[in-house]
């Protein structure tokens, strides 16, 4: 959460208060080279015990992002709430593997529904108890019960950085150094002339005393000071009530860089690495099963790196995500290249997610114009990818969305009919403008549509190991549009190719790496978008290259080795 990682306005940023069917084509088998190329992910220079065991769940599979305010409203009041969601349960996974109705997703990330005083949730006021706006304790435990039944697993946005100034805690500290709670944040007599991380205002005027205290974000979200050992403590105890009395199964971290301050230092700090390091630890000891993930947007892939092996269990993968939707929104195939392969040999195989954008970011249909065609390859190049991918919810049927952040979160459209089928209120927020149009229910049985590409690219997904957990390797081509990756499995090797222009590619040469080859073998033909977009013509020279027949404008081609 800050404007460097999500591009806020920092003057929005001090108002945030305010305001398948399944279709896998089998065209015959095909003489080929198997692309089996040395794995760069197997050679990742980090060895850990996290995430070791790779039957856990989130080593495979998709997760969707969800603003609970926006899903589904059950009463009517124009909020969406844990009862809508847990009708709309369906829609995500109906629990039946043969299924091909629903988007196949296998866990759900809820955006924070702890008590809080703004709409967004991110300025907590109670660690312990679900938002009354969103339900009640008994609500989101029938959602993680009815989820569970489907092969939905439940995580919930964990906020450790700051509370709300409204917190009990805080309004207690405000009161002098005899407060308990007094060293839970940080406190200054004078105001350090010293700027927030980004140049930011970051000391605030106690509204009680003549005094001052640090919120790296905004005055009514006070910063957490972990160098009180008694604060450590306590949310070591928020994250335990939510993983044993509430049945999460585990947690998103928000904003982790800025979690201590050391001098000068105001992020990516050692003490901030030893906080992750002791919640991580002890959320697995209390959960072993369960899944943490961190949200580091502010810096490189090699400032990431510093955050693994022993803290978290994964992080999103930010400069993965801007680099696909470059790819989408250029047709060039390099800077996708580029961004998964540097991820690939500095983050441990398995533990770095991919996505397309979030909840503070100008949604995918925005970015790329309105482009369908982007939309689809952006999609197809992420979800390809290892890690668990995330989804944000609308994303999959084209919503749009730009700043401010209100119109980055507004009501999912799943109908025509008045509220968007979101609500028989009114909305907390107007929908899209084009939301009679752009709609679940529209797209549902069209087998073209956006929503049916992700339906039938998460079922693929699902049923190949090697899409769900496999290794990651790339191949070179000629062709400065298409990328060409191996995905490989103990069962099985598929070799991807993208095609990320505006023109048909024909006739791409595939270059293994420098110590890699291709030795014979055959392929079938799985998968192809669009319909009749590949061409089912794979060319062996020597055991050096391969080249590949026609792929489509924007097209994704599949193939899976075989021993014949």
């Amino acid at each position: 959460m800050s404007p460097n990682e999500h591009n806020y306005p920092l003057t929005h940023l001090r108002s945030m208060n305010m305001r398948m069917t399944g279709r896998v084509r089998r065209n015959g088998w095909l003489t080929v080279a198997a692309a089996l190329l040395t794995l760069a992910c197997a050679n990742s220079p980090v060895a850990t015990t996290i995430g070791a065991d790779q039957k856990q769940w989130w080593r495979d599979g998709v997760c969707y992002e969800i603003f609970v305010r926006s899903f589904a409203d059950a009463d009517g009041d124009g909020i969406g709430d844990l009862r809508g969601l847990t009708a709309r349960l369906d829609y995500i996974n109906d629990g039946n593997p043969q299924s091909a109705t629903d988007l196949g997703a296998n866990c759900v990330w809820l955006m924070p529904i702890s008590k809080s005083v703004s709409y967004h949730g991110y300025d907590v006021s109670d660690y312990y108890h679900v938002d009354p706006h969103y339900g009640t304790d008994e609500d989101f435990r029938q959602l993680v019960r009815e989820a569970h039944r489907r092969g939905i697993h439940v995580i919930v946005d964990f906020v450790p950085n700051h509370s709300s100034d409204q917190h009990p805690f805080f309004q207690s500290a405000l009161q002098g150094p005899t407060s308990p709670y007094r060293d839970w944040y940080r406190w200054s007599a004078s105001k350090p002339s010293q700027p927030g991380p980004w140049g930011q205002e970051a000391w605030h005027k106690s509204p009680a005393r003549d005094e001052y205290y640090y919120g790296v974000f905004w005055h009514g979200m006070p910063d957490l000071n972990y160098q009180t050992p008694a604060l450590l403590n306590e949310m070591e105890k928020v994250t335990r009530h939510w993983l044993t009395d509430m049945g999460a199964d585990g947690f998103r971290f928000d904003a982790i860089p800025y979690l201590v301050e050391e001098g000068g230092q105001l992020k990516h700090t050692r003490g901030t690495h030893d906080v992750l390091r002791r919640l991580g630890a002890a959320i697995r000891r209390v959960a072993p099963a369960s899944f943490t993930i961190g949200e580091m947007a502010d810096g490189s892939s090699q400032i990431l790196s510093s955050y693994y092996p022993d803290q978290l269990d994964a992080y999103f993968a930010f400069d993965v995500a801007s680099a696909t939707m470059e790819a989408a929104r250029t047709g060039a195939a390099a800077p996708f290249f580029s961004a998964v392969r540097e991820a690939s040999v500095l983050f441990p195989a398995g533990r770095w997610s991919p996505f397309l954008t979030n909840h503070d970011q100008p949604r995918v249909m925005t970015v790329l114009a309105g482009d369908r065609a982007r939309a689809r390859v952006a999609a197809s190049a992420m979800l390809m990818l290892p890690g668990m991918p995330f989804v944000y919810y609308g994303e999959e049927i084209g919503m749009l969305g730009a700043k401010p952040d209100e119109q980055i979160r507004t009501p999912m459209q799943w109908g025509a009919e008045p509220g968007a089928g979101f609500t028989t209120g009114t909305p907390w927020e107007s929908p899209q403008p084009d939301w009679r149009v752009t709609n679940v229910r529209s797209q549902d049985t069209d087998a073209a549509s956006l929503l049916n590409h992700y339906r039938r690219l998460i079922h693929l997904r699902n049923a190949h190991s090697a899409l769900s957990g496999g290794d990651l390797t790339f191949g070179s081509t000629i062709d400065g549009a298409v990328a060409v990756f191996v995905r490989r499995s103990p069962d099985e090797t598929l070799m991807i190719s993208i095609n990320f222009g505006a023109r048909a590619a024909s006739q791409v040469s595939v270059m293994p790496p420098e110590s890699g080859a291709f030795p014979m073998g055959r392929f079938e033909r799985i998968y192809e978008d669009p319909s009749n977009g590949c061409s089912p013509q794979l060319t062996i020279v020597t055991n050096r290259s391969v080249t590949l027949g026609q792929i489509a404008p924007y097209g994704l081609c599949v193939f899976r080795l075989t021993d014949g």
